[in-house]
């Protein structure tokens, strides 16, 4: 048996079908999807503590349930005292299934935990049709224990989508469930 997620079936139901309504697709293969969720946690910090870093991979990994990858440096760099190939970063990229349960965990769970959260902003496209979002602090997510963290580090976390600009994204964004700002 082939597992499919609310939001999965909620696209193929639903969101299909007001998207074609709204942009006058002729095909349902033009219809915008969303490709992959890129979560990435920047570590600068970890230079000077080599152990934020195994906290940073072991934190990520909990909160997408996959496994995530160190980023490394390109370039010496004298001011920030970085060398070429020290760890500095941590990212997983989400596909299908866990994409869909990332996102439904995100939409449900962690935004509404957010302090005084009146939606995401608008304004983050990138003009392709992807958007990305910033988040301040890692404890929103019920899968972190508050007691064994180290350091408050915050995250980003870019929706690539098939759509072709930024209103379509934003349209199917909006579909799914996240929450933006009102104007």
């Amino acid at each position: 048996m082939i597992y499919n997620s609310r939001l999965y079936k909620l696209y193929k139901e639903k969101i299909i079908q007001n998207l074609v309504n709204k942009f006058g697709y002729t095909s349902v293969m033009e219809v915008p999807r969303l490709k992959k969720i890129v979560i990435h946690q920047g570590v600068g910090s970890s230079v000077l503590d080599k152990k934020i870093i195994d906290f940073s991979l072991k934190e990520i990994t909990n909160i997408t349930g996959q496994k995530a990858v160190l980023c490394y440096s390109k370039h010496d760099e004298s001011g920030f005292k970085l060398r070429k190939g020290i760890p500095i970063g941590v990212k997983v990229t989400l596909r299908r299934t866990k994409m869909f349960e990332f996102l439904e965990r995100l939409i449900v769970i962690s935004l509404p935990r957010v302090r005084d959260f009146n939606g995401i902003k608008n304004n983050s496209f990138d003009g392709n049709g992807n958007y990305n979002m910033g988040i301040i602090e890692q404890i929103i997510y019920p899968e972190i224990n508050i007691d064994k963290i180290k350091k408050n580090m915050g995250m980003n976390i870019t929706f690539v989508t098939s759509a072709k600009n930024d209103i379509e994204a934003k349209s199917l964004l909006s579909f799914f469930g996240i929450p933006f700002k009102k104007k």
